[in-house]
């Protein structure tokens, strides 16, 4: 049996995929066993009246060792 924690993280990208994808990559780098990103909220970043970049709020879930 394994056990699996969640853990919930923000990452910013050019696009949506960018932000979930970099979601993915960054907890990546301090965590193993990364399995799913499940996103939560999606935000549009606007500077001067343009959406310059997007954010994601993410649950990202990992099998513990």
């Amino acid at each position: 049996m394994s056990i699996a924690k969640v853990i919930e993280v923000i990452a910013e990208g050019n696009t949506v995929e960018n932000a979930i994808k970099n979601a993915a990559s960054e907890a990546g780098k301090s965590i193993r066993n990364v399995k799913h990103i499940n996103v939560e909220n999606i935000q549009g970043i606007v500077v001067d009246g343009k959406v310059e970049s997007f954010r994601v709020n993410a649950k990202v879930t990992f099998v513990v060792d």
